[in-house]
């Protein structure tokens, strides 16, 4: 069987993994083509022309967006794996048990307690 839990930790971090690719990955792309095409990069802002810096540094930002990106989206593959893998709703303790019970286990414990 399947532990639910992991499964939908390990949706919720691919889902934010790609979320987060999505939302902020167009600011991180340009370092790679403008460091092999031209190489010099170039830092933008609204308010200044662009100042031209340092292409490690610009590829270096892109490199830990990517790693921080790839690290959500691996871990919610380790947590789905381990969801599926899993076998923890079974391993539970008949005195741990909440709910209605099985009669066919219970019979024997309800006609000592009668």
């Amino acid at each position: 069987m399947s532990d639910m839990r992991f499964i939908i930790i390990g949706i919720a971090l691919i889902f934010v993994g790609f979320l987060i690719l999505g939302g902020f990955g167009h600011n991180y792309q340009a370092a790679t083509i403008e460091s092999n095409e031209f190489g010099t990069c170039y830092e933008y802002s609204d308010n200044s022309p662009p100042v031209e810096i340092d292409c490690s540094f610009k590829i270096f930002d892109q490199v830990i967006f990517f790693g921080l990106v790839l690290g959500f989206i691996v871990v919610g593959i380790i947590f789905l794996i381990k969801g599926v893998r899993g076998n923890w709703d079974n391993k539970v303790k008949p005195e741990d048990m909440v709910g209605p019970r099985d009669n066919q286990n219970d019979n024997s414990n309800n006609s000592d307690n009668d």
